[in-house]
Formats: structure tokens, C-alpha cells, sequence
């Protein structure tokens, strides 16, 4: 595990974060051009080998009737793309962050491992797109291409090593590729226009139309890519006064426009390419890539276009890894603040999607590969609901967002999109479920979707009303005066030693500060945290895990200052059990003062919480400050 500056330890992609000053001497259009990037990057996850996989079946299957499907999730994924990258230029915070401070833990673990299972299954289409792609222009086995996947993982760190500009560079070569390559196999195509303009009529879809049409939705609206957007921002230097944020969202919203309407393009060629090829001469079967790679040469009479296929598809697969990983990297250090080796997580994120891949075939042979990228397309899709809901939640906080939270037509289009997306996959998988529970026996498989399905759903419900719940402020005041007695003793007790209570949030400096007014120039400030990560809750005191290290690192960092201005200053480190631990570390000190920060939670939120600050001050019998 690496060691970061500790400035840099809440910061999301702190190796990059603010790497680009886009208020250094910049105007006009040099001002724009310094913007644009991180919408591109984002945009290589909407037609990555995964979209190919579902644009392929679309049009092969049913024409260029699903255009309308392509249509509106490239709109709805605009508007979410839009509101990520609100939420980190206002905020200067990702999705991850954001979720960390609102839900309580094991909520937010439960959406950790829903973005990584998304993250997985994004990396499972990278792997296969690549290997297909390699087999197609070299020959070599499928099994081959999957394991020499591996050797892309020295990519990103060698672009990392470049600079953020010199990556979003590469990545918008690459789609340069992949969309001329397009281009061209769609002018030799010759499509039905006709045809192609009434696909952007929505037509009425039966139950094999709708598990590619998900499967579409969920190639294009990806939940990684709301964590990556929310970061990618970051990566921009930009003033916090209201106009500099103005400016980022204005130019920001055309860099997303732009760059997801080329990926729109880009999707929309592939379903027209296997209508105008496929659909159109009777070849409706042809739902792999490796089918409509073989078929392209003596359909459109050309050798050009199979070559420009397996090209772009590599060129999509190899710019798609890319952004896995940083998607990886968001959410494990927002949600666990964990940060690892980078590669390390680069290669454990594509042993994650080798290993199925490699089962397939071995088992099946190279003939599930495409059945099995379509429903990593699907996993994605499920997950969609588990992103989408929170990040409406955050941007349309106004105590959060001030000025710049989403208006209530935007708030009403943002729900509306959800509703959408989550009633076409709990469609998808309610049918699914319904043919587990009709079928004779299999008692085992029928509790375990059971338990499933409420899982899923309390999940749902707390993700859904917490952040509601947490707005609503009740106030009520009860007036029960005893008879008013004389002031006699209005003298209190020297405070020789004072207990500080850190999260290592925002509110320290405040809390610290207020420490300092309560005590006087001998007293002793005992500084302590509480590590709740899952190695601290079984090993307590011995933990040595990354967590730890910075919390103790962290802890002398404030010490030292504190001593360098001639106080006393000690430190504790507790685990496990917050409110255990505070009251215990406190009376082992003798402490004659408690001052904590407090969260300002309310109702349901205190009992997820636990209400540490109510719980911490009846087991104590000193006084106990709570700074807001």
C-alpha cells in the first residue's frame, strides 16, 4: 500500500487532483480547450466491447428499431453525466466521497461492493473485447488474447507518468480510431435511410427486445461512470467564487454534450452496421462479434471493413481499461478510504474479469463469449439504481449545493429517468424470478432469490428516504422550568486535562479550536480517534493496516503543531466500538473535559448512527462540549 501526502487523503485521485490550472492567464477559447478531457474519458465507457455486444444483437435481431432506445440513453446519460459533474465541481467531492458522508456504514459497504461488482463487470467486457479483437486480426485463440490482457496494465501507469493531459490525449486518439473506422464501414454499408430515421420512433418491445434494450441501457448508462465524472472534474484548478463555478459547469456541460453525442454516433453506427448487413439479407442470428467480423467481407464485398472492425475493437477495449481503473480507484478509496499500489488494483481488478472469462472458456469453449458480454451489460444496468439515487439526493441538497442545486424541472427529469431505469430492471428481473418460483422443487434457489429480493429492497428503501428523513428538521421545544432559585456557587473546577474527540472531517480545526479556549496555559490536550475499519474491529491495538497507519500519522500531525505552539498535547488511538472506546479512553485519562464535533443527525439517520454524541455524554460525568 502506498503512503500518501496527508494533505492529499481526502482528495479524490489525489495524484492528479487539481493537476490542470485552468485560471492560470487563460481566456476565451483557451480557456475552454483547458476543460475539455475528462467528458472523453468518460465517454470511452459508452462504447466500450460491451455496447457492441448489445448494439450487435439489436441489430441483427430486431433492424433499426432500437435506435430509439440508443436515443434516449445517450439523453438520459447526459443529464446524469451532467449532475456527477455538478456534484464534484460544487462540492469537490465524488459520488463515493458523498455516499461516505451520508450513509452509515454498513449501507455504504453494500453500495461498495455493487460498484465493484459494476466496475467487474465493465472490466469483463474490456477483456473479452480485447481478446476478440486480437483474435480477429491475428489469429491468435481467444484464451490467448484474455491472458495477454494482463500486459495493458502497465499502461495506465505509464500515462499516469505522462500527466493528466497527455492520458486524456491518448484516449481521444483512440476514439478518433474507433469513430472513423465506423464511418467508414457505415458508408460502405449503404443503410436504409428510410428505415434508419423511423428506428428514432419508440416502438412497443416484447421480452426479447427488452433484455437487449436493457442490456443497451446499461452499456451506455454506466454507474462506474458516475463515480469517474465526479473526479475527473476535479483534475481542474478553478476558484471558488460563484462565477469561476459558473464557468466550469457551463463549459463542463458542453464538454459532455459533445463528447457523448460522438459515442452516441458511434453506438447508432454499430446497430445500423448490423441492420444494413445483417437485419436487411435475413442473417438475424448473428449476435456474435466474431460471427459479424467473419460476415463483413463477403457481405459488403470489401476486406477493408473486417480489418477496420477488430481495430476499433481493440482501440474500445484499450481505452475503456483505462477508465476502469480509475473508476476502481475512486470508489475503493471514497468508500473504504483505502488507497492501494496502482498496480496492484489494476491487476486485481482484471484478475476479477480474467477468471470468468477464462472458466467460459475452458467449459464452453469461444461460444458463450458473447452471451456472457451482453449480461455484463445487464449487471451494469442493475446497478444503475444504487448510483442514480444518491447522486439526485446530493445534487439537489440545497445546504450542500447552495445556490447551484438542481432546479425542481431538472430535480422532476432526473427522478423521472430513475423511475425509468429502475422499473425496466426490476421487470427484467421479476420475470427472471417468476420462472424460479413456477418450476417444481429447487427450494434452495427460491429462498436464495427470496433473500435476494429483500435484501435489495431494504437496501433500496434506506438509500432511497435516509437523505429525506436527514433534511427534516424537528424542532420541538419543551419549556419545564422548575421555581427560580438564587446564583449561590457559580465557581466550576480547574480544567487541567481536556479530552478532543477527532473524525478527521472538516469541523477538527473548530473542534480543535474550541479545546484551546477551555483551557489554560498548563492544561493538557488529549487528542483521540476512534478506527472502525474491519481489521481494527478484530485485532484492535495490533491492526497495522493502511487505515491506522494515517489515522496515527494524522494524529501526530496535529500534535506537533499544537506542541510547536507550547501546548501539552497527548495522543489515543481507539477501535471497534466508538462510543466504547471515547468513554474508556476518556476516564483512563482522567480527563476533566470532553469536546467532541457533532453531525447535526436527526431521526432514523441517529438510530443507523448510533447517536454517539447523546450515548458518549449520560456515561460520563464531566462536561462534555459539542461544537456544531
Amino acid at each position: 500500500m502506498s503512503r500518501l501526502p496527508l494533505g492529499n487523503s481526502n482528495q479524490s485521485l489525489g495524484e492528479v487532483h487539481e493537476s490542470v490550472d485552468v485560471t492560470a492567464g487563460k481566456k476565451g477559447w483557451k480557456r475552454f480547450l483547458a476543460f475539455i478531457g475528462p467528458a472523453y474519458l468518460v465517454s470511452v465507457g459508452y462504447m466500450d466491447p460491451g455496447n457492441w455486444a448489445t448494439d450487435l444483437q439489436g441489430g441483427a435481431q430486431f433492424g433499426y428499431k432500437l435506435i430509439w432506445v440508443l436515443l434516449m440513453s445517450n439523453l438520459m446519460a447526459l443529464l446524469l453525466q451532467g449532475l456527477a459533474a455538478r456534484l464534484g465541481i460544487v462540492r469537490r467531492r465524488d459520488l463515493a466521497q458523498a455516499n461516505r458522508e451520508e450513509y452509515p456504514p454498513f449501507v455504504n459497504f453494500c453500495l461498495y461492493l455493487l460498484a465493484e461488482l459494476a466496475i467487474a463487470a465493465c472490466d469483463l467486457a474490456e477483456v473479452l473485447g480485447m481478446a476478440i479483437g486480437i483474435q480477429l486480426l491475428t489469429g491468435l485463440p481467444v484464451l490467448y488474447g484474455v491472458l495477454f490482457t494482463l500486459f495493458d496494465t502497465f499502461l495506465l501507469l505509464y500515462l499516469q507518468k505522462l500527466g493528466m493531459r497527455k492520458m486524456e490525449a491518448f484516449i481521444v486518439a483512440l476514439i478518433a480510431v474507433i469513430g472513423i473506422s465506423f464511418l467508414v464501414q457505415v458508408v460502405i454499408a449503404k443503410p436504409d435511410m428510410g428505415q434508419l430515421v423511423q428506428g428514432f420512433v419508440p416502438t412497443r418491445l416484447n421480452s426479447e427486445a427488452l433484455y437487449i434494450a436493457v442490456g443497451i441501457i446499461g452499456a451506455t448508462v454506466m454507474p462506474h461512470n458516475l463515480y469517474l465524472h465526479s473526479a475527473l472534474v476535479q483534475t481542474r484548478k478553478i476558484k471558488s467564487d460563484s462565477e469561476s463555478i459558473k464557468l466550469a459547469l457551463k463549459f463542463n456541460m458542453i464538454d459532455s454534450t459533445i463528447a457523448l453525442n460522438l459515442a452516441f454516433l458511434v453506438n447508432t453506427a454499430i446497430l445500423v452496421l448490423a441492420a444494413a448487413v445483417f437485419f436487411t439479407t435475413g442473417n438475424t442470428q448473428v449476435a456474435k462479434i466474431e460471427d459479424a467480423h467473419r460476415l463483413m467481407e463477403p457481405m459488403l464485398g470489401s476486406k477493408l471493413a473486417p480489418l477496420l472492425f477488430a481495430v476499433a475493437l481493440i482501440a474500445a477495449g484499450q481505452s475503456s481499461t483505462v477508465t476502469g481503473t480509475l473508476a476502481g480507484q475512486i470508489v475503493m478509496e471514497g468508500y473504504l478510504r483505502l488507497r492501494i499500489n496502482p498496480l496492484l488494483r489494476r491487476l486485481l481488478t482484471r484478475m476479477i474479469a480474467i477468471v470468468p472469462a477464462v472458466v467460459v472458456i475452458l467449459i464452453y469453449g469461444d461460444q458463450e463469449l458473447d452471451a456472457l458480454l451482453v449480461f455484463s451489460q445487464v449487471i451494469l444496468s442493475l446497478q444503475l439504481g444504487f448510483a442514480i439515487i444518491p447522486l439526485i439526493h446530493f445534487v439537489s441538497d440545497k445546504n450542500t449545493m447552495g445556490a447551484f442545486a438542481i432546479r425542481w424541472h431538472v430535480k422532476v427529469l432526473a427522478w423521472l429517468v430513475a423511475a425509468v431505469l429502475i422499473f425496466l430492471n426490476v421487470k427484467l428481473v421479476a420475470d427472471s424470478s417468476v420462472e424460479v418460483f413456477t418450476q417444481q422443487g429447487h427450494w434452495g434457489m427460491k429462498i436464495l432469490v427470496g433473500a435476494a429480493w429483500l435484501a435489495f429492497a431494504w437496501l433500496f428503501l434506506v438509500m432511497t428516504f435516509l437523505p429525506l428523513v436527514h433534511r427534516r428538521r424537528q424542532r420541538a421545544s419543551v419549556n419545564m422550568h422548575s421555581e427560580v432559585t438564587p446564583l449561590v456557587n457559580l465557581s466550576i473546577p480547574e480544567v487541567n486535562t481536556i479530552a478532543v474527540a477527532l473524525d478527521f472531517g472538516p469541523a477538527d480545526e473548530k473542534v480543535i479550536a474550541h479545546a484551546l479556549s477551555q483551557g489554560h496555559e498548563h492544561a493538557t490536550y488529549l487528542l483521540l480517534h476512534i478506527v472502525e475499519t474491519v481489521s481494527a474491529r478484530y485485532l484492535e491495538s495490533a491492526a497495522d493496516d493502511y487505515e491506522t497507519r494515517k489515522d496515527t500519522e494524522r494524529l501526530n500531525w496535529y500534535a506537533s503543531q499544537l506542541e510547536g505552539m507550547g501546548h501539552k498535547v497527548q495522543i489515543a488511538l481507539g477501535y471497534k466500538n466508538r462510543i466504547h472506546e471515547i468513554v474508556r479512553i476518556v476516564k483512563d485519562a482522567n480527563a476533566d473535559m470532553l469536546i467532541m464535533g457533532a453531525h447535526r443527525h436527526t431521526a432514523i439517520k441517529d438510530f443507523l448512527y448510533g447517536a454517539t454524541v447523546d450515548q458518549v455524554r449520560h456515561k460520563l460525568a464531566i462536561p462534555v462540549l459539542i461544537v456544531n
